[in-house]
Parts: C-alpha cells; structure tokens; sequence
C-alpha cells in the first residue's frame, strides 16, 4: 500500500513551484488584512464594500448590472445583494430595475457613496503603492501583470475586468 510520502502517482511541487504558489497565497493573505485594517480604522469599510464601491465609482453614471458587479468584485451574487442591502440601507447605493431585463438590477451609486470612496481611495492606493508596487520595477509590474491576466483567463473564461 502505497503513502502519502511513497505515492507516485502524486506530483509533488518542487521548491521554486512551492516557493511561488505559497508566496502568492501569504502575500494576498496579508496584504488584504493589512488594508483592511486601515479601511476599517480610518474610514469604516471593509475591503469587498471598498472594492464594490470602487467599481461603481469607476462605471459611466455610476451604474452597474449587478452580476457584472459581482464578477467584478469576486462575490457571489447572493454576498453581492447582501452587501448591496446593507449599502442601500446606508444611502451609499440604490438599486435600479433593468429595463432591457425584467429580472437584472443595476446598483447606482449615490452622492454619499462616491464622497465615502472618494475619501478612502488615495489612502488606499497610496499603500497599494506603498506595499506592492514600491517593491517592483515599471518592467517586473507589467510581467506579473501579463502572468496574472494568463491565470484569470485559464480561471475565468469569456470574463475580462
């Protein structure tokens, strides 16, 4: 019988693969609770309310079908209307009805959502620069952006951000 150890039907990563896939997950992980910590302590956002935000500051007329929303942001639909509820209720967004589609919505947001990510974002950005990007050279930023954009194609196919 064969063990975990003697398995040879298993291929193990090797140092450099685990060096690799083990920094990207420790990376991510203390990035974002990093981030958040500061959204939370100076502006009262957590990094998916940020995120969602972000996004709907960025779309013409503040205005997004909420599955694009959600591919967006990497929520499921039902996180998505969670949030989306808990930011209406706050007067941050409001939901349109889609008049193309009976059943899509759209989030709009509103002028107290735009000043909210507004107030957080150079903040924010300033530390993605800061934590991330600082470390980089122009050259070793648009490398690991190509190679991100290969995984999400291998990962997401026919969604582009």
């Amino acid at each position: 019988m064969a063990t975990p150890d003697t398995d040879t039907t298993v291929r193990h990563l090797d140092q450099r693969e685990l060096a690799a896939w083990r920094g990207m997950l420790r990376a991510y992980a203390y990035l974002q609770r990093d981030l958040e910590q500061g959204l939370e302590q100076r502006h009262g956002l957590q990094n998916s309310t940020y995120e969602v935000l972000m996004h709907l500051s960025d779309a013409p007329d503040g205005r997004m079908r909420l599955s694009d929303l959600a591919n967006l942001a990497v929520l499921s639909r039902s996180g998505l209307t969670r949030l989306i509820d808990r930011l209406e209720k706050e007067g941050q967004v409001v939901r349109e009805r889609c008049e193309t589609d009976a059943r899509g919505y759209y989030a709009v947001l509103t002028a107290d959502g735009r000043q909210r990510v507004t107030a957080a974002r150079a903040e924010y950005l300033d530390e993605v620069r800061e934590r991330f990007h600082d470390l980089m050279t122009p050259e070793e930023q648009e490398l690991l952006g190509d190679l991100w954009t290969r995984v999400l194609d291998r990962l997401e196919p026919g969604l582009k951000p």
